[in-house]
């Protein structure tokens, strides 16, 4: 049995996802190397990240990732001790 499109589809956006977050957290850990605070890292990152985005998408996009990451931190999705089900 083959896989439908979608699904290799969203298994390469998960492979992609968890790539960049490797990269983020090695970045992440120069910077913080560098005396670098938490919070001048991340407003760095959403920065650069949605300059980027808008460049390439339009601004709907950039403002549909801000209320989608509202709704993440609101449910507490980022809780460093969460846990997993």
């Amino acid at each position: 049995m083959g896989r439908a499109p979608t699904d290799l589809d969203e298994l390469i956006a998960r492979e992609k996802k968890l790539a960049a977050i490797e990269y983020q957290n090695e970045v992440w850990a120069d910077g913080i190397s560098e005396g670098i605070e938490p919070e001048i890292l991340a407003e760095a990152a959403f920065a650069t990240a949605l300059t980027e985005l808008i460049r390439e998408a339009g601004d709907e996009p950039a403002l549909a990732l801000i209320e989608k990451m509202r709704e993440q931190i609101l449910s507490g999705e980022f809780l460093a001790d969460r846990t997993l089900q």
